[in-house]
C-alpha cells in the first residue's frame, strides 16, 4: 500500500508541478540560451534503481557542452546564472520529468556518478535498493556539507526506514532547506568533493 501511495504521490506532484511551473521553466530555459548558448539541458547517465542506468536531466549551469564533470574546474565553469540556479535548486526542476517516467521518485537517495559504483561497500550499495530521488534524507540532514560516509549512512537509513509519512516529512523539510539555502556546497568546494578522491 505504501509503495502504491509513493508512486501515486510522485505522479500527482510531478504532473501538477510541471504544469504549474511551466512559465518558470520557460524563463530559465531562455535565460540559459541567452547567457550560455546551447544546450539548455544537462543530460548524464546515472545509476538508478538496482544500479540500472538512466539519463538524468537538469538545467545546464556551466559553460561547455555539459558533458564534463570534473569538479576541479567547476568553480571556473560555473556561471553567475548557474550559481543562482543551484542556490535555489532550480537546476533540479527538469528531474520532475524523470519522476513522471518512473526513473526517479520525488524522495530517495540522490543519483550519483556511475564511476562511483566501483568504490561502494556492499552496505553503501544498498542505497540502490530504492529509486533515486530529487531530494532525500541526506538532503535534509546536511546535503553536500557532510562527509561521504555520513551521506551513505543516511541513504541506507532511508532505505531501511522508508514510509509514505517519512517521504512527506522530507518533502516539507526540503522546502525549508531550499529557502534557507542550507548545505548547498561543501566547505572549500563549489558543490562537493568527488567520491573516491585521494584520501578516501
Amino acid at each position: 500500500m505504501n509503495a502504491f501511495c509513493k508512486r501515486a504521490l510522485d505522479i500527482a506532484i510531478a504532473s501538477a508541478g510541471l504544469i504549474v511551473i511551466s512559465p518558470l521553466l520557460v524563463i530559465i530555459a531562455v535565460a540559459i540560451r541567452v547567457t550560455m548558448g546551447g544546450p539548455i539541458f544537462f543530460r548524464q547517465v546515472r545509476p538508478g534503481y538496482k544500479a540500472r542506468p538512466f539519463t538524468v536531466v537538469k538545467f545546464r549551469t556551466m559553460m561547455g557542452d555539459g558533458s564534463q564533470v570534473e569538479t576541479s574546474t567547476d568553480g571556473v565553469r560555473l556561471t553567475r546564472l548557474g550559481k543562482l540556479l543551484r542556490r535555489f535548486s532550480l537546476d533540479e526542476l527538469p528531474q520532475l520529468w524523470n519522476v513522471l517516467t518512473g526513473e526517479m521518485s520525488l524522495v530517495g537517495p540522490r543519483p550519483l556518478l556511475t564511476e562511483y559504483l566501483q568504490y561502494y561497500t556492499p552496505e553503501q550499495a544498498r542505497r540502490h535498493d530504492v529509486k533515486p530521488g530529487i531530494t532525500g534524507w541526506t538532503q535534509v540532514n546536511g546535503r553536500n556539507d557532510v562527509s561521504w560516509d555520513r551521506k551513505f549512512a543516511l541513504d541506507v537509513w532511508y532505505v531501511d526506514h522508508w514510509s509514505f509519512w517519512l517521504d512527506f516529512r522530507i518533502l516539507v523539510l526540503t522546502v525549508w532547506k531550499v529557502l534557507t539555502r542550507q548545505g548547498v556546497s561543501q566547505r572549500g568546494h563549489v558543490t562537493t568533493e568527488k567520491f573516491g578522491a585521494p584520501g578516501r
